[in-house]
Parts: C-alpha cells; sequence; structure tokens
C-alpha cells in the first residue's frame, strides 16, 4: 500500500488546455522553420538542401555517372533529414521535373513522371545526379562561405543556408503549406531576374542610391513558367510585385486551324502551370458529355517528345471561337496562379515583395563573398608567407644547409633555424620538408613568380574587403557569367486582359507594320525589321507562309489604332493593333480565326486601319447584289468582341468591297458580265449601320459585282476573265454617271475569255497576283499589260487549265531600283510616316491605295523576294 501512494505522489497535474498551445507551437514552428517554407537567400526547404549538400558529398555532380536514387535518399536519410524516404524523394523527383522546375536541380536518369500526372518509377529503379546550374548553389561551399551546424545526432555538420550564386527564390518559385500560412512563388526567367539584381548593383555603385520597386518591374515582366501560356494582363502581376500577393490568371496556348473540308481544329500546345494533361482532357470529355459544351466531335492527344499537341476536333456548323472560350471558362486551360511571396528571413516567416527578395538575396551574396574573400585572402596569406621563408632560404642556401646537417632531429633543425635566421614556425617546417630540386634555378623562378602572383591576389582581396562597391562589383561579374551561361528566352509570354483596364497605358504608342495574306494569316512586325539597304541589294526575306499564299494587305499603323475587319457576311470586327500578335519578319503569322469569332464561312473581305472614330469620314461599302452603302465611321465606335452587323444583306448577297473615304470619291463597280459604272459617292447619302443601302448599279439576270475601286486608287483599271485574258484601260475612259443605272460596257465577255473575275485600279509600277481555282499563283507587272479601249477583249495574262479565281494587287519589287542611300531614305521613311499619321487623324482624304502605296514605298526598299517568273511564291 505504501508503494502505491508512492506512485501517487510523482503524478503532476497540467493544465491541458496550456499544454496543447505549447505542444502546438512548437509543432508548428518546427513545420515553419524546419519543413515547409524556403530560406529567402537560398529558396531553398531544408529537405531539398540536404538533397544537395548529400548528392556534393557524394561527389555526384554533372561530370559523373548517375547513381542511383536509393542511395542518394540513403545517405541523406541517414545523415541529415530522418524525416522518412518518401519526402525526400518527392523532393528530389520535383526537382529533376522540367515541367515543375524552371531550370532543374536534379538531372534524372529514368522515370520521373510526366506532365500527365503519371509517378516516378520507385527510388531503386531511377538514377541522379546535379545538373550544371545546381553546381552554382554550392560553389564554394568547402571556402567558409556559410555556416554549418550539427544534424539530428550531433554526428555530421550541415550548411544552414547554400551559397546560391544565383537568386534561386525567384528562379525556381517554391510553394508550401506550413501551419497557418503557405508560400506559393513563381518561377522566373533567370535571365530578367539576374539583370535585376544587376540593376540593383548598378544603382548602387554608379548613384550611390537604392532601386525603386519601379525599375525593378521595368525589367522582371511577369512569371515565366516551365510550361509556357500567357499571362493575361499586369494587374496581378504588379498587385502580386508590390505586395507579395496578388492573383495571376494564365491561359493555355492554342490556335483554330482550318481543314480543307471545312471543319476546324481546336490545337492546344502549352498548358498553364501545374495544370494536369490527362485531367484536363479527361474535364473536356465530361462537359461534352454532360451537354456543356456542344460542337465537339473528338479530342486526341498528339503529344510527344516534340511538344504537347492536344486535337479537338470541332463540328462543321459550330464557331470554334465560342468553344475555346467556353473551354477558357469551365476547364483548366485558363486558370488561377494565386502568388504568395513568403520566405524566412532569420527564421522568421515575412511576406516580401519582390524587391526585398532581391536585396535580401542581394545581402545573403555580399555575406558570402565576403566570407570567401577573407578565406582566400587568408590562404593567400599563409602561402606567401611560406614562399617568403623558402626564397630566404634559397639566397643562404649554404649557411641552412649547414645548420640542418649540424642538427641531430628535424625539431632540433627546426628550432636551430627560428633562432638563427628568423624564420617561423611555419617557415621552418617548410624549409626541412623543401626537396632538392628546389635549389635549381628554374624552381626558384617559379616560386618567385607565384609569390609575385600571390601579392596581386593579396591586394586584390583586400581591395574588396576595403570597399564595399568592389564587392558589389565582383558579384556582379560573377551573376552575369552566370545569366550569359544558363540564361534563355521566356517561354511564358504576357498577354492583354480585356478587364485590365491598365493594360494600353503600358504599351507604346509606335509604329507597326501590319501584313495580312491571301490565306488570312495576319501578323505585327516593327519597322526596324525592315533597315534601308543601298541599291543593287540582295534584298531580305518576308514572310515565309504555306505554298501559294501571299501579303495581300500591307500598312503601317499605331500600336493604340484600331484595324477594322470586314466579312462577306456583313459582319464588322474591330481589334486594337497592339492585340495582333507580333511576329518576326518571316514568320507567317497567326491565323485570322484565331484573334476573331468568325462564323463558318465568314471570310475577310476588307481591313480598314482608323485612329479615331472622326466625323466626315465615312466607310463605302458594295454587295455582290449591286448595293452601294455609305456609313460614316463613328458608327462603329461601340464595337462588341463578338462583331456588329455593318450592312444589311439579302439571303443571297456578299459584302465584297469596303473602302474608307472622305464622301466625295469616284466610284467604279464591275460585273462579271463586263458592265460597269461610275458615279461619285455623294449621290448615296449616309445612313446606319443596319440599313440595306441602295442600288449602286442595275444587274441583268444572274450578273454580279466583282470589285469596287475608287479613282484615286490608280490611273489605270487592270480586267481579268476566269480564263487569263485581261487588259488594262485608263480610268477617264468611264464617264461618270448615276448610280443605279445599268452602266456602260467595260468588257466583251465570250467563250474564249470567259466571265470576269476581277479588277483592280492600278499604276505602271504596280503588280498584281492571279489566283487559279486549283491554286496556282502567277505574279505580273502591270506594264507589260497593254493599254487599250474599255470595251476591248485584252490579251493573255496567264495560261490556265481551269480558270482564274481572283486577282489581287501586291507590293512591286524594287530590289534593283532607286539610288538613294540610308540617310535619304529614313528623311523619306520620315515624312511618309508623318503623312500617314494625318490620313488616320483625317486631316488628309487620302484613299487606301494611296494610303497602301505610301507604306509600301517605305517597306519595299528593304524588304525583297527573289521571286521567278511564273513560278511559285518562295518568299512570302
Amino acid at each position: 500500500m505504501a508503494t502505491d501512494d508512492k506512485v501517487f505522489d510523482n503524478i503532476e497535474e497540467v493544465d491541458l488546455k496550456k499544454k496543447m498551445e505549447d505542444s502546438y507551437i512548437d509543432y508548428a514552428m518546427s513545420v515553419i522553420a524546419s519543413r515547409a517554407l524556403p530560406d529567402v537567400r537560398d529558396g531553398m526547404k531544408p529537405v531539398q538542401r540536404r538533397i544537395l549538400y548529400s548528392m556534393i558529398e557524394l561527389n555526384n555532380g554533372p561530370d559523373k555517372p548517375h547513381r542511383k536514387c536509393a542511395r542518394i535518399v540513403g545517405d541523406t536519410m541517414g545523415k541529415y533529414h530522418p524525416h522518412g524516404d518518401s519526402s525526400i524523394y518527392g523532393a528530389m523527383v520535383t526537382m529533376a521535373q522540367d515541367w515543375n522546375m524552371r531550370y532543374t536541380l536534379v538531372d534524372g536518369h529514368g522515370n520521373f513522371g510526366s506532365v500527365d500526372g503519371d509517378g516516378a518509377a520507385a527510388m531503386r529503379y531511377t538514377e541522379a545526379r546535379l545538373s550544371k546550374i545546381s553546381m552554382e548553389m554550392v560553389a564554394d561551399l568547402n571556402k567558409d562561405t556559410v555556416d554549418f551546424a550539427p544534424n539530428f545526432d550531433d554526428t555530421e555538420k550541415e550548411p544552414t543556408v547554400l551559397p546560391a550564386r544565383f537568386p534561386n527564390l525567384l528562379v525556381n518559385g517554391a510553394s508550401g503549406i506550413a501551419v497557418g500560412m503557405a508560400t506559393n512563388i513563381p518561377t522566373h526567367n533567370l535571365t530578367e531576374v539576374i539583370a535585376a539584381v544587376v540593376k540593383i548593383i548598378n544603382n548602387r555603385i554608379d548613384e550611390d542610391r537604392d532601386t525603386e520597386l519601379d525599375e525593378i518591374m521595368q525589367i522582371v515582366k511577369g512569371p515565366d513558367f516551365p510550361t509556357g501560356g500567357e499571362i493575361l494582363g499586369t494587374r496581378g502581376i504588379e498587385e502580386a510585385y508590390r505586395t507579395g500577393r496578388g492573383k495571376v490568371r494564365v491561359r493555355g496556348i492554342s490556335s483554330i486551324e482550318s481543314l480543307p473540308n471545312g471543319k476546324s481544329e481546336i490545337i492546344i500546345t502549352e498548358l498553364p502551370y501545374m495544370v494536369n494533361k490527362a485531367r484536363l482532357i479527361e474535364k473536356i470529355a465530361e462537359l461534352v458529355r454532360d451537354k456543356k459544351i456542344d460542337g465537339i466531335t473528338g479530342i486526341s492527344d498528339h503529344s510527344s517528345r516534340e511538344g504537347m499537341r492536344i486535337v479537338i476536333d470541332v463540328r462543321r456548323d459550330a464557331n470554334a471561337n465560342v468553344i475555346l472560350n467556353k473551354l477558357y471558362k469551365h476547364t483548366q486551360l485558363q486558370d488561377t496562379f494565386g502568388v504568395i511571396m513568403l520566405a524566412l528571413v532569420d527564421n522568421q516567416p515575412k511576406v516580401l515583395n519582390l524587391l526585398q527578395i532581391l536585396e535580401y538575396y542581394l545581402k545573403h551574396q555580399e555575406e558570402v563573398v565576403t566570407r570567401r574573400t577573407r578565406y582566400d585572402l587568408n590562404k593567400a596569406q599563409e602561402r606567401a608567407h611560406i614562399l617568403e621563408g623558402l626564397l630566404k632560404a634559397l639566397d643562404l642556401i649554404d649557411e641552412v644547409i649547414h645548420t640542418i646537417r649540424a642538427s641531430a632531429t628535424t625539431n632540433e633543425a627546426k628550432a636551430n633555424l627560428i633562432a638563427k635566421f628568423g624564420f617561423t614556425e611555419a617557415q621552418a617546417q617548410a624549409i626541412v620538408d623543401m626537396r632538392l630540386r628546389t635549389l635549381t634555378g628554374l624552381e626558384r623562378d617559379k616560386l618567385q613568380g607565384e609569390f609575385d602572383e600571390l601579392q596581386k591576389k593579396i591586394k586584390e582581396y583586400q581591395a574588396i574587403l576595403a570597399d564595399r562597391k568592389v564587392l558589389l562589383g565582383v558579384i556582379r561579374d560573377e551573376i552575369q557569367i552566370i545569366s550569359d551561361k544558363f540564361g534563355d528566352e521566356r517561354r511564358t509570354r504576357i498577354g492583354h486582359d480585356v478587364y485590365d483596364i491598365t493594360t494600353e497605358d503600358l504599351i507604346p504608342n509606335d509604329n507597326n507594320v501590319l501584313t495580312m495574306s491571301h490565306l488570312g494569316y495576319i501578323k505585327r512586325m516593327s519597322p526596324e525589321n525592315f533597315h534601308a539597304q543601298n541599291r543593287g541589294g540582295k534584298g531580305i526575306k518576308g514572310t515565309s507562309n504555306i505554298e501559294n499564299d501571299y501579303i495581300e494587305d500591307l500598312f503601317m499603323t499605331m500600336s493604340h489604332d484600331y484595324i477594322m475587319f470586314f466579312t462577306n457576311l456583313g459582319r464588322a470586327y474591330t481589334l486594337k493593333a497592339y492585340e495582333i500578335p507580333e511576329a518576326s519578319r518571316t514568320a507567317r503569322g497567326t491565323a485570322i480565326i484565331n484573334l476573331l469569332q468568325l462564323m463558318p464561312g465568314e471570310k475577310i473581305t476588307a481591313i480598314i486601319p482608323v485612329s479615331e472614330f472622326k466625323e466626315n469620314q465615312y466607310l463605302f461599302m458594295a454587295t455582290k447584289k449591286g448595293m452601294v452603302k455609305k456609313t460614316p465611321v463613328p458608327a462603329f465606335r461601340n464595337m462588341r468582341k463578338s462583331g456588329l452587323a455593318a450592312i444589311t444583306l439579302r439571303d443571297d448577297d456578299d459584302l465584297i468591297e469596303v473602302k474608307y473615304t472622305d464622301g466625295k470619291q469616284d466610284v467604279f463597280l464591275a460585273t462579271a458580265n463586263g458592265m460597269s459604272i461610275r458615279f461619285n459617292e455623294q449621290d448615296v447619302r449616309a445612313t446606319g449601320r443596319g440599313s440595306m443601302g441602295v442600288r449602286g448599279i442595275w444587274l441583268d439576270g444572274e450578273d454580279e459585282v466583282i470589285g469596287m475601286q475608287l479613282q484615286a486608287q490608280g490611273k489605270y483599271l487592270l480586267f481579268s476573265s476566269e480564263n487569263g485574258i485581261g487588259k488594262r484601260t485608263l480610268f477617264e475612259e468611264f464617264r461618270i454617271q448615276k448610280r443605279g443605272g445599268k452602266g456602260i460596257l467595260c468588257y466583251k465577255p465570250n467563250e474564249r475569255t470567259g466571265k470576269l473575275v476581277g479588277v483592280k485600279a492600278v499604276n505602271d509600277e504596280d503588280e498584281l497576283m492571279l489566283i487559279t481555282v486549283s491554286g496556282i499563283v502567277i505574279r505580273i507587272s502591270v506594264d507589260d499589260v497593254s493599254v487599250i479601249g474599255r470595251s476591248a477583249m485584252g490579251v493573255k495574262l496567264m495560261d490556265v487549265m481551269d480558270s482564274v479565281a481572283s486577282i489581287a494587287k501586291v507590293r512591286k519589287d524594287d530590289s534593283d531600283e532607286g539610288e538613294e542611300d540610308s540617310d535619304t531614305r529614313t528623311e523619306k521613311d520620315t515624312k511618309e510616316s508623318e503623312s500617314q499619321e494625318n490620313v488616320f487623324s483625317g486631316k488628309e482624304a487620302d484613299t487606301d491605295s494611296e494610303l497602301r502605296a505610301k507604306f509600301e514605298e517605305r517597306i519595299e526598299e528593304s524588304m525583297k523576294e527573289s521571286a521567278e517568273e511564273h513560278s511559285e511564291i518562295d518568299d512570302y
């Protein structure tokens, strides 16, 4: 009984609430500081840091063979991280996956999973080694650059942080869920982040000032995800960079391709970061099955090692753009990345903005380089001290040898050398260890050279330690080398968000060259792509398009101008010029169906650039059935994304032409049966968008209008029939009439010529493209076509096996003309650019032919192509 009383006497009463609070706080702090959150200095969690350190200890670098992951995991767990092999192997797999890490730190060999969500093979099957860039994370680790701490059982030492010669926290990002907090830092482009660090250093060295966040944000454009994609707008990026928290909307890269059978395909080539491809496909299939998305007939995954390619088949009568928008809405093809830039600063979790992260990193680098320099200085001074003793001994070699020979032991010899010659203990030890070959003259010269070199290094090290600006310069030079070695282009593009009101303000209103090809590929280029060339040059290659495609529209506009598109169905669409994707001079461009929500069978028939929707400016339209209409430009000011009706058409009618006018131009209409009419557009009163217009020409039977031209577009009218017979006639041969009449004869079609298929207002220096039904294209010069009367039949323009489908006026190749030098051309270009701005602002009533001619001259001087006569077009 006494024993039981003794047991009860040892019971200690505790407050359970307080005990739970204390235990939970200890657990929470352990998770926060030692498990889930990265350090702001090297951007690594403890498990990642320990894996890299274990691999270094195993001598498992990029120049060594791969080692079994089980060996690496075992070493890491046994020495540094006693928390289970699954957490260690999971962290190592993530560092080897190039769709998770922007710059992988582990070079994996074997099955390390896939973007479909497949898991990695067991660690006994896979192998790994450090990647080349990860060597920069552990560089100079053996030079006392960082502190070491005891491991969990005090048997080993491990680094508390890695030297991290590049800003890994931003470059590779981080994600982790601790207790009561989480971090989610996106990946960034190495080149941009290092450039930002260099900017901070330069401001301190050159101007001795702190760097503003806005300066950094001009360099770091936004996150750069390993899977690419497109970030919509800049508002979320700016909020995240300024406050440390924000939401970034990311959209996959997709395009719409038209098939020869009239159907369309949606091609997905890039996904938002961390989106599982297999689950995305399953989700799309579910939406189709549940009838939430209608119009998809099939979906297939054609992805390979060359890249991702998901193909979605669209039903013939469905609008591919509408389906794509539904995919953005209902699937992870458009996703939100929640940015939380939380990291450990002095072992305390803090939410940091972009500038703070870079400043903490730079502070870490200052400490690393300072400690490394101090280490190198000590080593250099120690070696210089030894060399100084050896050189002194060589000068007194006979006496030194005599002293050593007279000594009974090594210790006595060292003591005698110290007493007789004043050597230090270290110098005396080096002397007694000296080999006889050191006595040769050549070896003495080597020692002297090494001593002199060390003296230079000592001065450099002392200068670095004495001046912070010199120290920063060393960091800048070394980090720039890493950028040059490992930097690459951005993968994630920064797109435009229609709900982001700040987007346009951030885009400079610069000149842009816009081109659109016959097959519907459009692109935007900088005028700097076309450098001036002197006469006799070979020119530069233009757009590289598919066979038998060519540039049909080419003009210069400003980034903030509106580009109006009119279709055969009588609808109008508008894009800002900057919304058209920018491409290189030789790129094909983007299919227009990817930018506009066109209906099946809807085609672009006219493109009009407009800077402002001003009064007294008009859009003049003509239809296939002879109707014409004049509508003030301001009527199209409030354009919807899905477009607006520009003209009301009958069921069997199409809109064929639209011209930008000042309301005073002479209009010419030509029909397939060879009739034509010329009238002044003042005969047509202006009406609103919803009107049908008035009769421009009276058509007999099944006759149709095949073209509308303005007098100001050219001196001549060039006609072509479906059998390739054509002619050139002076515009003045067609008298002005009242609109609505039958007109007069402009061509006499017969069995040999066939009906008219096209008419263009041209000048002598222009060139034309003739396109046949089977897709054959031929290019001819206007001055090769004879000038004959309005009722004549004409001459053969081309030999056709079937029939001519259409004609188009294109820019002329002047590669052998003109003798202006570069300065002269630059002056001319400036004048033409000013003229263009006047046209767009309404100061000058130019027609679209004059407009295009001015800028064709600007670009054609350097954008040349060598196309052989009667051959396919290679350079468009």
